[in-house]
């Protein structure tokens, strides 16, 4: 597969990721293009990129982080068929998907972004500390304490979390 069909084979990917992410279809759009302009301008540097994926997501964190800090001009509601399913979910289902989306909006940026890459995105923890350019134990750190937290916001103990024991690994 030569370049640049493998960069285009992680734009899936890279929506379900921003979107997750952003929690806004016209900015998750922005955001994906922007990532792919950026790694397209750097194209010359392909060829010692040993994972693509790593890659990519990194650009789009650094692009999301870089548009956090810069003050907003505009919003943008969701659409009522926020988030896209390839079926057509039950009401119980289409509840379920918009409790943990609130859930997920209330983690912190830090937690959302590290429980994104490795539960939607299946990406292995040195992956994803790659990505977001922070040590593995510190994405082991973040997810666990954002899965925690995620659990109590999603079973209504939002505010009586028990602290996360960590166990110490040698």
């Amino acid at each position: 597969m030569n370049d640049d069909h493998q960069l285009l084979s992680w734009v899936p990917r890279l929506r379900r990721y921003s979107r997750a992410l952003v929690n806004n279809r016209d900015d998750a759009d922005d955001l994906v293009q922007d990532t792919l302009e950026r790694a397209w301008a750097k194209s010359g540097l392909w060829g010692g990129v040993a994972d693509m994926r790593a890659w990519l997501f990194s650009i789009m964190h650094n692009l999301h982080v870089d548009g956090v800090r810069r003050p907003r001009l505009h919003t943008v509601t969701m659409d009522d068929d926020t988030p896209e399913v390839p079926v057509v979910p039950t009401q119980s289902d289409r509840l379920a998907v918009m409790d943990l989306q609130a859930a997920l909006d209330l983690l912190p940026v830090e937690q959302k972004e590290v429980l994104l890459l490795v539960a939607l995105e299946d990406m292995a923890y040195a992956d994803v500390a790659q990505a977001l350019g922070i040590p593995i134990g510190t994405v082991m750190s973040r997810l666990s304490r954002g899965r925690e937290r995620l659990r109590c916001l999603m079973e209504g103990r939002e505010g009586r979390a028990e602290p996360v024991r960590l166990k110490v690994v040698k």
